[in-house]
């Protein structure tokens, strides 16, 4: 059997508004099954078995107004439509509700009184926070995540200009802190938050505003958190995405992947959102939206929060938050007093594990990787997975193109460092005039510096680098010339290197 669990927070029917229960009713009449009801702060959610019934709650919030039949009923054509985009097998159609709230019919041709969207109900255990809570949550399933949205963010719509400001980024964030106040947020925690985010926001400005015209801002999925990931089949995507309210869903496309890698941290999977970033920015090449990572993050796990909140209160049990759940506030007040940062540079011949201690080194460091293999190619406009031969017939590893991915390579470490995380670059830096930028912008930022000497046997370098090849699936294009040329290029460290130098056998 198939059950589908949104973001939901209880298993409680619904009180007041007698559609819910009504329908649930009806619906167990017509399939001879027990029918249960998940509720949502904004919605209730019918389980027959085959399908899942969604019913809008009739309610005011600041975020939404779903009072009106009419509104409810565009909310659930804009929620097929748009969810479609990202799993089109899972929602089906909009089914109109007749009579009476108190005695719905699904047929017949008593006036149409509500709306409610069918979808196709999957397996519980399909959910990604299920899969959190199990431990069966993978890497490979979060990096089949990360290359899904990113070409989704790819082919979606740029939003229009009137998204994306400045000014409304910085009101939603201020907004969203309102609301934890109101809601019995401590006030200490939230005027702490509130401090980092204005001084952030104000910072970050002209950062804004450059993605808004670099067309970064899209109409995007708005709500990606971990309750609205699946795995369907061989394929691992979201659902559920934002209807109502456009703004909250036309967004820079980094604060639609924070959301989820928020929800990874939050979840004590610390490791598995340095993986689902490092995997989103190889497939995106968006590294030029760095600085604003941290920002978006301690965003989303405050919308988190305040979305905990309201669901507390409309319980009444309280302004405390869920003690199963996650502990949104804290990750947001861990975020924002991150510890200063460190910048690792790998050193090795092709083949010799640089990436694979690279991203391990992300996982276990929650740092962000730049791998010369990637940015090389995004320099001149291709994939990581691209051949370089197809495009290029001159070729791009001659010096000069070599001296501007080192370049580049400098460049967004320091972006990634003035927002305080950890650096790991992976590239080869056989040559001492390319290592020394590196360590002296550590020196200058007053960061720790490190080099990650990897080594291995060259028969197992060469057996490495023609399985490689063979396999078609990496970034590098390196065969065993390129390996027989790096041996007469690659310098040994000098006396000022020594120091900071990790060695690693990686046979």
């Amino acid at each position: 059997m198939i059950v589908l669990m949104s973001d939901c927070t209880t298993n409680a029917p619904p009180a007041a508004d007698p559609l819910a229960p009504a329908l649930r009713s009806l619906l167990e009449q017509l399939t001879g099954r027990r029918v249960r009801c998940i509720e949502t702060h904004i919605s209730w959610v019918l389980l027959d078995g085959e399908h899942a019934w969604k019913l809008k709650k009739p309610l005011r919030l600041g975020f939404i107004d779903a009072t009106s039949a009419e509104t409810r009923g565009r909310l659930c054509h804009d929620e097929v439509r748009l969810n479609r985009r990202l799993a089109p097998d899972v929602y089906l159609d909009v089914v109109p509700i007749r009579g009476s709230r108190a005695a719905p019919q699904l047929d017949g041709d008593a006036p149409v009184i509500d709306h409610a969207v069918r979808m196709r109900q999957f397996a519980n255990d399909a959910i990604l926070d299920a899969r959190v809570a199990a431990g069966t949550l993978d890497g490979h399933q979060v990096g089949q995540l990360a290359r899904r949205i990113a070409r989704f963010h790819e082919s979606a719509a740029v939003a229009p200009d009137t998204y994306g400001q400045a000014e409304t980024i910085a009101g939603d964030t201020t907004r969203v802190l309102d609301t934890l106040a109101e809601l019995g947020t401590p006030a200490a925690a939230v005027a702490g938050l509130r401090a980092w985010c204005d001084e952030r926001a104000r910072r970050l400005a002209p950062v804004f505003a450059a993605r808004r015209a670099a067309g970064r801002v899209r109409d995007g999925h708005g709500d990606l958190h971990l309750a609205n990931t699946i795995v369907l089949g061989d394929e691992v995507t979201a659902f559920d995405c934002i209807e109502f309210d456009p703004a909250l869903r036309m967004i820079d496309v980094f604060s639609d992947i924070a959301f989820t890698a928020m929800d990874l941290m939050a979840h004590g999977r610390a490791d598995l959102a340095g993986r689902f970033i490092d995997v989103w920015l190889e497939e995106s090449g968006d590294y030029d939206g760095l600085p604003v990572l941290r920002y978006y993050l301690v965003y989303r796990a405050l919308v988190r929060a305040m979305t905990a909140a309201i669901r507390t209160a409309q319980r009444g049990d309280g302004a405390n938050p869920d003690p199963a759940g996650p502990d949104y506030l804290d990750l947001a007040r861990r975020l924002i007093t991150a510890p200063a940062p460190a910048l690792v540079i790998t050193h090795g011949l092709s083949g010799s594990g640089k990436s694979h201690y690279a991203a391990r080194f992300v996982e276990t460091h929650g740092a962000l990787r730049l791998r010369s293999d990637v940015i090389r190619k995004r320099l001149f406009g291709l994939t990581p997975q691209a051949r370089s031969a197809d495009r290029h017939p001159a070729g791009i590893y001659g010096a000069d193109d070599t001296a501007r991915t080192y370049a580049r390579l400098l460049e967004l470490a320091d972006l990634a460092l003035a927002d305080d995380w950890p650096v790991i670059v992976d590239a080869s830096f056989l040559r001492a005039a390319q290592r020394r930028p590196f360590r002296e912008l550590a020196s200058a930022r007053g960061l720790s510096f490190g080099i990650v000497d990897c080594r291995a046997p060259l028969d197992v370098l060469r057996a490495r680098i023609v399985a490689r090849a063979a396999a078609g699936k990496d970034p590098s294009e390196a065969d065993p010339a390129v390996l027989e040329w790096q041996l007469d290029r690659d310098e040994p460290f000098d006396a000022d290197e020594a120091p900071f130098v990790l060695p690693v056998d990686t046979r």
